[in-house]
């Protein structure tokens, strides 16, 4: 039994922890687009502004440090399950018809997981690293100039084509994980699962979408 157990327990334990910090992460995606919308229709100093509203307010700051361990704790999670899960197959596995029993995305949660953790990782060190330890200038406002670093990030041809890739690979790792997130909390039910299902597809697609297309803003427009 030992050998069983992971990060919390047992790995109904990590399912529910899966859920619970992944329906977090969940909020935090559109707060942090909202956000980043500056670049697109706001102004520089709107950006930097919300760059330091982010950095700066004590509840906010708090906050940054629960979403820190829920990015560890989930990443963590996943990768023990994906194991375990590899582990408890049966030899037998090549007559497993995986595609007749579960969509892509579902079938490649770990996978689609390590490269948004890969991308998490690289974006952290191009931004928030800069951010709160890099030598920016300040804007008109007196605020760190995050937005100049962003902007020109996003005009690197090889920069915005893995940002625009890893939105791919989160949109799909919502795809599935929006809607198992309910099924493991246990809020199911026969009419509203269908809706709950729609709801964190569109929410996959609309969220991941707006976020690709910024850096291809910012990358094809000569005005920002």
């Amino acid at each position: 039994m030992a050998s069983k157990r992971g990060l919390f327990g047992s790995s109904l334990a990590r399912k529910y922890w899966m859920a619970l910090t992944g329906l977090f992460l969940i909020t935090f995606l559109v707060v942090h687009l909202l956000g980043n919308l500056a670049i697109v229709f706001g102004t520089g100093e709107d950006f930097n502004a919300y760059a330091a509203f982010m950095t700066s307010f004590p509840p906010i700051k708090i906050v940054s440090y629960l979403l820190y361990a829920s990015i560890v704790l989930h990443a963590a999670d996943g990768i023990a399950l994906a194991r375990q899960n590899r582990a408890a197959r049966p030899v037998a596995y090549g007559t497993y018809n995986g595609a007749a029993n579960a969509g892509w995305a579902s079938r490649n949660m770990a996978l689609l997981g390590i490269f948004t953790l890969l991308f998490i990782l690289v974006h952290m060190k191009s931004f928030w690293f800069e951010m709160h330890f890099g030598t920016l200038g300040l804007d008109a406002n007196g605020n760190k100039d995050l937005f100049t670093i962003t902007t020109a990030a996003f005009e690197q041809v090889w920069y915005t084509a893995f940002y625009v890739i890893a939105m791919v690979a989160l949109g799909f790792h919502l795809w599935h994980g929006f809607q198992s997130a309910f099924q493991t909390m246990g809020w199911t039910h026969p009419t509203y699962t269908p809706i709950v299902q729609f709801v964190g597809r569109a929410f996959a697609v609309v969220v991941c979408g707006a976020f690709a297309l910024i850096p291809l803003y910012v990358l094809i427009s000569p005005n920002v």
